[in-house]
């Protein structure tokens, strides 16, 4: 049988080491080809590693929480002809033999028993019984080896040492005591890490400001109502909020090109195209999956997309390339009904929009108070590079965007 190394995947260039993360297979766990054996997590996904061959895992070699660099040894597969594998499911010669002893030595048991309890007195046998022994478990030290009375009551001495040793008793807390045996400690994965130093790095290398404005929300509803379903008959797809934010920041970002730009040391790098990044929150922590020349999509396939990206982040399924680059950044915690927030940059970014829980306030329109689902926006950016009058016209871009969408189908 050939031995089959299980290696580190080839890491990205942008990514040093890794951590062993969940091992699926144990030592001895039969594996078909292409099957999952462990994950290795980076910074910014997990990586599967697949069996190369059919086989039997022979040793793990990098436990889990291990650092790994890339074509690092794992561990080790014994490889098996797929050929000689049966697909009836039958009780092997050895489970059989097995079997067959366990049936003897139970009847030899059953033999012994029988042949002591014959040579036990009526005043032994009794004692016995009513203590509820073994027969078997107790030594014998008369003649020939049988039981007597003194041998009976030394194995209950002996049960009673024992069932003492194994009675645990329990710990009332102090109230006095501190809170530290109910704590939990676990160690953070390397993205919530990564995401970490990022935010950090983001609040001392940035200028931030926030500015605030809201959206009345009742065109863009009512567009939905009188549309979504044929829409989403015809594209497969729902019409959702996030198509109409895309487009909205489309449209503000060619108006203001410089919250598409970045600083780069002593520079200021303008981009002429426009890929952002949708802000999705994963068990294993947030990640920013991107959505590249978004001017070149429709709003069908802007939905398509944002839907095929936040099922692969749930599923930690993101490739490298959907987590690399983007100019811009959206978030929306009115999935989970934040009202107003003051998002972080993501760096090397200017500036990041944050959209909020739509929520019916009354609203004063003409001299008359009305109630309209309202939205606040907020746009946090780098004041280094964007100054207010620049953030607030790209705020109030969106905002007119969503509040006529019409605007968008008509370029004004």
């Amino acid at each position: 049988m050939n031995i089959v190394e299980i290696l580190v995947p080839d890491l990205p260039e942008s990514v040093t080491d890794a951590t062993v993360a969940k091992w699926h297979k144990q030592p001895g766990d039969l594996i078909e080809r292409d099957e999952v054996i462990v994950e290795i997590e980076t910074d910014k996904v997990i990586l599967e590693v697949p069996a190369s061959a059919n086989g039997i895992l022979e040793v793990i070699l990098q436990t889990e929480g291990t650092i790994v660099t890339s074509r690092q040894i794992l561990g080790q597969l014994k490889e098996i002809d797929s050929h000689k594998q049966c697909n009836e499911k039958k009780i092997p010669d050895n489970e059989l033999i097995f079997k067959d002893s366990i049936f003897q030595e139970s009847s030899n048991n059953n033999l012994l028993k029988q042949k002591m309890n014959d040579t036990l007195s009526p005043g032994v046998r009794r004692f016995i019984a009513e203590n509820e022994l073994e027969v078997s478990c107790i030594e014998g030290t008369g003649l020939d080896g049988r039981i007597t009375r003194e041998d009976v009551e030394k194995r209950l001495i002996d049960s009673s040492k024992n069932l003492n040793k194994n009675i645990s008793i329990p710990i009332i807390p102090d109230k006095q005591s501190t809170n530290y045996d109910r704590e939990k400690r676990v160690p953070m994965t390397r993205l919530r890490k990564r995401v970490a130093e990022r935010l950090l790095e983001a609040k001392n290398n940035t200028v931030m400001l926030t500015t605030f404005n809201e959206v009345n929300m009742q065109p863009i509803i009512d567009l939905r109502k009188q549309y979504g379903e044929n829409f989403e008959k015809r594209y497969a797809v729902r019409l959702g909020f996030m198509s109409f934010y895309i487009k909205a920041v489309l449209e503000a970002l060619r108006r203001f090109p410089e919250v598409n730009a970045s600083i780069d040391g002593d520079d200021i790098v303008y981009h002429d195209y426009f890929d952002i990044n949708i802000a999705v929150s994963t068990p294993r922590g947030l990640v920013t999956p991107l959505l590249k020349n978004i001017d070149a999509l429709s709003m069908a396939e802007v939905e398509k997309k944002i839907k095929e990206l936040a099922i692969k982040g749930r599923n930690g399924k993101l490739t490298v390339e959907e987590l690399t680059g983007g100019n811009f950044t959206i978030t929306n915690g009115g999935v989970f009904g934040s009202l107003m927030s003051t998002p972080i940059i993501n760096p090397p970014q200017s500036a990041i929009l944050g959209m909020h829980a739509i929520k019916d306030r009354p609203i004063a329109r003409n001299g008359e108070v009305v109630v309209l689902p309202m939205m606040y926006l907020a746009l946090s950016y780098d004041h280094r590079l964007i100054d207010g009058r620049e953030a607030v016209g790209y705020l109030v871009t969106v905002k007119e965007m969503l509040e006529d969408p019409v605007r968008l189908l008509l370029d004004i």
